[in-house]
């Protein structure tokens, strides 16, 4: 396995990312009969009859969206930069290759349609 030098913690950069990406993606969006199951416990049949808003995930405004898709994009940089950093650290990448794999992975994310 190539890199190491951050005991390859710059995954859990890229765990937050996808967290991130999913809050945006269940934005308002209506829950599934498993999400209900797996939240119901100490629940009753009358709870959504008090809390009908608790059969979707909250949707947050469009503002803390578009923040969060701004944090998401900044994130996904973080992790490339950490990965491609610890690379060159362990001697896996040289300079050359360092430059090269950077710019080609910013570019695809660039490149990348936004969630």
């Amino acid at each position: 396995m190539s890199g190491g030098a951050f005991d390859y913690k710059q995954h859990n950069i890229s765990l937050i990312a996808d967290e991130i990406e999913q809050a945006i993606r269940d934005s308002g969006r209506p829950k599934t009969p498993q999400e209900l199951r797996d939240e119901s416990f100490g629940r009753d049949a009358s709870w959504y009859e008090k809390y009908p808003e608790d059969y979707n995930h909250y949707a947050y405004p469009d503002d803390i969206l578009e923040e969060f898709k701004r944090g998401l994009y900044i994130m996904r940089q973080a992790y490339i930069y950490a990965q491609r950093i610890d690379w060159l650290l362990c001697g896996d990448d040289g300079d050359d290759s360092f430059r090269t794999r950077l710019r080609a992975e910013l570019d695809t994310l660039a490149n990348t349609p936004k969630p």
